[in-house]
C-alpha cells in the first residue's frame, strides 16, 4: 500500500508541476505579447524625456529636433555629448508627445525642462 501512495503522490505532484508551468507561460506569453503590440506602431500620447535640439539666436531659437531617451541622467550625459560637438542649444524636458515605435513624432506641450 505504501508503494502506490507515494506513485500517487508522485503523479499528483507531477500534475500540479505541469499545470503551474502552464499557468506561467501563459502570464510570460500574454506579456510578451502586450510588448509586441506597443512596438507594432501604434500612436499614443505619453509624457516622456527628450533630448531637444534649437538653432538660432537667443532671442528666437527653432526647435529643430528632438529624440525620445529613456531617463534623465541618459539625458543628461547625451545632452553634454553634444554641446561638445555642436553650436546649437540643447535642452532635456519632460513633455507631453505623440510617440509611436520608440520615437516622437509630435510634441504637444513641454511640461518641465530638467
Amino acid at each position: 500500500m505504501s508503494k502506490i501512495k507515494i506513485i500517487a503522490f508522485l503523479i499528483f505532484g507531477f500534475i500540479v508541476y505541469k499545470i503551474f508551468v502552464a499557468v506561467k507561460n501563459f502570464e510570460i506569453g500574454v506579456n510578451k505579447q502586450a510588448a509586441e503590440i506597443e512596438k507594432m506602431g501604434f500612436e499614443r500620447e505619453d509624457e516622456v524625456i527628450g533630448l531637444m535640439m534649437y538653432l538660432g539666436d537667443e532671442e528666437d531659437l527653432q526647435l529643430v529636433e528632438h529624440l525620445l531617451v529613456k531617463s534623465r541622467s541618459k539625458c543628461f550625459e547625451m545632452k553634454q555629448i553634444a554641446e561638445e560637438s555642436s553650436n546649437a542649444y540643447y535642452e532635456c524636458a519632460k513633455i507631453k508627445a505623440i510617440v509611436k515605435e520608440g520615437k516622437i513624432l509630435n510634441i504637444i506641450e513641454e511640461i518641465e525642462v530638467l
